[in-house]
């Protein structure tokens, strides 16, 4: 049995599941977070046989009833997945859109893999690694700030920075939201700034790496905002044990064996 067929084999059914809470069936089926699948619940956009279910108390039995999710089946078929997915530039990290603009839902196998959503956000205009789950409980406890998840995250900013420059994203700067986390920082040469600058770095532009445990929106760009040099590219190149290889731009592949134990362990309470 090769490895994509283990990944996507039913999950065995040695013993009956029990009636479990509505939102952690949910979570555990890649609809959401725990907290998601209670949003999506209270939104009534939940149903059990039928009948929209707003209780957060409400329990349900996986093998007897039906739960839709807007009117799509939601079930405990598939063990868990783990895609990794190589974001390109103009994607919105959502899995629809209002206003039609392109999604990476586009570009995960959501087909196959009913209730695969993204762990955490990538803006529009950034791009790199973007991990794809159906794992819910897994999500959030590898977006919990407790979990101290690193992202790396290489830079294309305007202007020529100093070293010294640095200095308040490794102290912790100051946003408009609050105080950021120490951030390891330093300056690329431009062999190692070839995710963003293939070509060479352009003249007056500098290339920096950043890591960071936290996920607030926009982070990078605001912190690196903050001492005077603004973000032209950005691209994240870790998330967790995870390193972004073996998959094209705009190509997604799913986790090896190795690779999802490192995740798991990573997430594991």
């Amino acid at each position: 049995m090769t490895r994509d067929e283990r990944q996507n084999r039913p999950a065995a059914q040695e013993e009956r599941i029990v009636p479990m809470r509505l939102q952690r069936f949910l979570a555990r089926a890649g609809a959401a977070s725990r907290r998601g699948s209670e949003n999506l619940m209270t939104a009534g956009r939940v149903r059990v046989n039928g009948v929209v279910v707003t209780e957060l108390g409400a329990k349900v039995d996986p093998l007897v009833d039906e739960v839709t999710l807007d009117g799509v089946p939601v079930r405990l078929a598939e063990r868990p997945v783990y895609v990794m997915l190589n974001k390109p530039k103009g994607y919105l990290t959502t899995m629809s859109d209002p206003q039609g603009r392109h999604c990476v839902a586009e570009l995960a196998p959501v087909a196959q893999h009913p209730g695969l959503f993204p762990v955490g956000r990538l803006d529009k205009d950034t791009t790199g690694l973007l991990l794809f789950t159906t794992d819910g409980t897994l999500a959030q406890n590898l977006l919990h700030p407790s979990r101290h998840v690193s992202k790396r995250y290489v830079a294309l900013v305007d202007g020529v920075v100093r070293d010294r420059e640095l200095e308040p994203l490794r102290r912790g700067i100051e946003l408009d939201d609050g105080p950021c986390q120490p951030a390891r920082t330093r300056l690329l040469n431009e062999s190692e700034a070839a995710d963003v600058c293939p070509y060479g770095i352009p003249g007056g532009k500098t290339c920096v790496e950043v890591i960071i445990h936290e996920g607030r929106k926009n982070q990078v760009k605001r912190m690196l905002g903050k001492i005077g040099h603004p973000v032209l590219r950005l691209h994240r190149s870790t998330f967790g044990p995870l390193k972004l290889c073996d998959v094209e731009q705009g190509s997604w592949r799913y986790l090896n064996d190795e690779e999802t134990t490192a995740l798991l362990k990573a997430g594991s309470l």
